[in-house]
């Protein structure tokens, strides 16, 4: 099985969820994913959801961000070793993000390349 992506997407705005599902369905270690439009809602989701081995979180979200969703994360043993791609338009979050744990990071506009990248790189991780 080893080497299938189940992905969750946390943003809040549909044209980018959207274009985060086309980007992410057109590589081949996907296998399915999730959505969640904020932290708080990610968290259910994973909660539910066993099999999530990498998500995809935007920073700039109504009622949970994605920092505190980092923090969250990051304090729930059972999920703080997923992998986690911070999405974001503004680079000086990323300090934060990364200090919380995040995996790594995809400044928008976001492109299949970049989404590739990081997937090949969370292989890495998963299957270790």
């Amino acid at each position: 099985m080893g080497s299938a992506i189940k992905a969750l997407i946390v943003e809040d705005d549909a044209i980018n969820q959207k274009l985060l599902q086309t980007l992410l369905l057109k590589n081949p270690h996907v296998e399915k994913f999730y959505e969640a439009s904020n932290g708080l809602e990610a968290l259910d989701v994973l909660e539910k959801n066993r099999d999530i081995n990498m998500i995809f979180l935007d920073i700039k979200m109504p009622i949970m961000d994605g920092i505190e969703f980092l923090e969250n994360l990051k304090s729930r043993h059972n999920f703080n070793y997923i992998p986690v791609v911070v999405l974001t338009t503004d680079e000086t979050r990323k300090e934060e993000a990364l200090n919380l744990g995040a995996f790594d990071f995809i400044v928008k506009p976001i492109h299949q390349r970049d989404i590739n990248e990081k997937i090949d790189k969370a292989l890495e991780v998963v299957n270790a």
